[in-house]
């Protein structure tokens, strides 16, 4: 019986340029759940993430001949996650790039440390109830660390926009968390008094 061959991401690539379908298989399967984690941060529920992926292995199926090994494949795929996901957004007309967040009400707290004390999903959860342009700044700031001029750039808003909604996106979570704290503690202190 044949042991089960681990090819190199160049040769995956090669064959995935040459239309080799087993390649293509290999490459979904080896990438497809590092991508889903990233497309999970930037869509707002999981059937859309699904959508979201589907369509960006599409884009780097097709575009993976312009793919230079100069740089990391796994950021260039990243990029094509964040732009795909953008325009899914934008096409649903979720996202109104003119909007500048001054006119939305979030109300503002101090320091956000507190959002570094919940768990990855939990913060996920809360990241995920963000207005869609904040949520997708701040998750091309803090997770995979975009300039604001990047951002700027790839979301049509200019670097202060970029730079003010991720303001608010932290504040807006850290007034989310704070709140979610002071509840569990009165639920502990509510228990406590009735034993």
């Amino acid at each position: 019986m044949r042991g089960k061959v681990t090819l190199q991401p160049e040769e995956l690539i090669k064959g995935c340029i040459q239309g080799n379908r087993q390649a293509q298989n290999n490459f979904y399967n080896k990438y497809s759940s590092l991508l889903f984690g990233i497309t999970l941060r930037y869509a707002k529920n999981r059937t859309d993430a699904e959508d979201i992926l589907q369509e960006s292995f599409i884009k780097i199926f097709k575009y993976l001949k312009d793919f230079r090994a100069d740089g990391a494949l796994e950021g260039w795929m990243r990029r094509i996650i964040v732009t795909t996901a953008f325009n899914f957004y934008k096409r649903k007309s979720h996202i109104n790039s003119n909007i500048e967040p001054e006119h939305v009400r979030i109300p503002i707290t101090g320091d956000n440390e507190v959002v570094s004390k919940m768990s990855h999903d939990e913060l996920l959860d809360i990241i995920n109830g963000l207005p869609n342009g904040y949520r997708m700044v701040f998750n091309m700031n803090t997770f995979e660390g975009y300039s604001h001029k990047e951002i700027g750039e790839m979301m049509n808003i200019s670097v202060n926009t970029s730079k003010s909604q991720l303001s608010r996106a932290k504040s807006s979570l850290q007034k989310t968390i704070t709140t979610l704290f002071q509840v569990e503690e009165q639920k502990i202190h509510h228990s406590m008094v009735a034993c």
